[in-house]
């Protein structure tokens, strides 16, 4: 029991999760945030973030050049797996009943973010905790072109992976001492992304909510 706590511990901890998987990890890692029902747990943008910091102080062993793509294709890959899937399960997933990998709550968060921003929801999703997770899933379920989907999932990959990682490496790279305050850092990055996602979810039930007309 304590082996999985430990283990789920480094799964969950950016800095830890690198350190000890390295770049094998932290890509198996992003290609389940955004290919898998149970991605959403992970922390990507901290992730992509701490990748690029340790890559700046040294600490990872992989050269930037080789980093952002290598994510960005894990991301693409983690996409096309999630769009498969709503592709598999179609409108059935909408039914499928609740699960501890599973939530209704967030495909209905993603399938108002996706209405009202259309494929654009595939690139800006993005940078949104488990709409991140669930947008592509939820454009195979809807039988979204193939090839228009991937035009909006390699633009948002690249775009992703090519902001927070050199960020990160400036960031590592200028101040290596920022190494010892990461924890503050994700912390801060994990805030902002939250409050973009919930004021994101605020302003959408108040265009849905039924207006009271006197």
């Amino acid at each position: 029991m304590e082996n999985l706590q430990t283990f789920f511990e480094i799964l969950l901890n950016s800095e830890k999760l690198i350190h000890y998987g390295g770049m094998v990890l932290l890509l198996v890692v992003i290609f389940a945030e955004t290919g898998l029902f149970f991605g959403f747990i992970f922390p990507g943008d901290a992730l992509l973030f701490t990748a690029g910091l340790l890559c700046g102080t040294q600490d990872l062993a992989v050269p930037l050049y080789l980093l952002v793509p290598g994510v960005a294709l894990a991301a693409i890959v983690g996409n096309m797996t999630g769009f498969a899937t709503g592709r598999f399960f179609g409108q059935r997933l909408f039914l499928k009943k609740d699960s501890f990998f599973f939530k209704q709550e967030h495909l209905e968060k993603s399938h108002t973010y996706y209405k009202k921003y259309g494929g654009i929801a595939l690139i800006g999703g993005r940078f949104l905790p488990v709409v991140r997770t669930f947008v592509p899933i939820l454009a195979g379920a809807i039988d979204m072109n193939f090839w228009k989907f991937n035009i909006y999932n390699i633009t948002g990959a690249v775009l992703w992976s090519g902001t927070l990682i050199p960020i990160g490496y400036g960031i590592g790279k200028r101040y290596p001492a920022s190494l010892d305050h990461i924890e503050y850092i994700i912390l801060g990055i994990t805030l902002i992304t939250m409050t973009i996602l919930i004021r994101g979810i605020i302003r959408m039930r108040k265009k849905k909510a039924p207006r009271n007309d006197h």
